[in-house]
């Protein structure tokens, strides 16, 4: 079923709607979420969550990716559960090493009075993005976006772990070098 006929049966309340969600981004939800958490059970949970908040959510909106949409929502789900993990038992994730290899890249934590600048931060970062060759951007997504682990991309690409490191270390570099030009960092 595409995701237009998925959306219209949100729109109409059937819920057939999580049915053909979960048959059809499930497995992908699962493994976002995954990632994060690296445990089974939170992410199933997760994911749970994730067609809850598709059910309270559609209508009123009405998503132009849907498969997008539910990554996202996924993922800000799983951080969320991590956060709250990890105020608990201040302990070390797969999240907390992709977000420590970005972090010498951006600036400082974002607080309410700045949503601004995390936006317009965010729209560079999308032209950055936008200068890459497309298997480093999808490397380079992958890892920060979806956490995905540097096995995984290794077996996805094709490539070697170290030449996976050394690209995003270079893309990092980039990063780096490109947000300083504009005067973001």
């Amino acid at each position: 079923m595409d995701d237009e006929a998925i959306l219209a049966l949100f729109r109409q309340r059937q819920e057939s709607a999580l049915a053909e969600t979960a048959a059809k981004y499930g497995r992908p939800c699962y493994r976002v979420a995954d990632n994060i958490l690296s445990d089974s059970r939170d992410a199933e949970e997760c994911v749970n969550d994730t067609w809850l908040h598709a059910w309270n959510s559609i209508p009123p909106e009405h998503p132009e990716r849907f498969s997008a949409w539910l990554m996202r929502v996924t993922r800000n789900l799983a951080l969320s559960r991590l956060r709250s993990r990890l105020a608990k038992k201040r302990g070390g994730d797969q999240i907390t090493v992709v977000i420590d290899e970005l972090a010498e890249c951006l600036p400082g934590k974002s607080d309410p009075q700045r949503e601004m600048e995390h936006r317009e931060l965010v729209e560079y970062i999308d032209r950055f993005l936008a200068t890459l060759r497309p298997q480093d951007r999808d490397v380079f997504v992958a890892r920060y976006f979806f956490a995905v682990t540097m096995d995984e991309l290794a077996g996805r690409t094709g490539w070697t772990k170290a030449k996976i490191h050394s690209m995003l270390q270079r893309t990092r570099g980039k990063l780096r070098n490109y947000l300083s030009e504009e005067a973001l960092i």
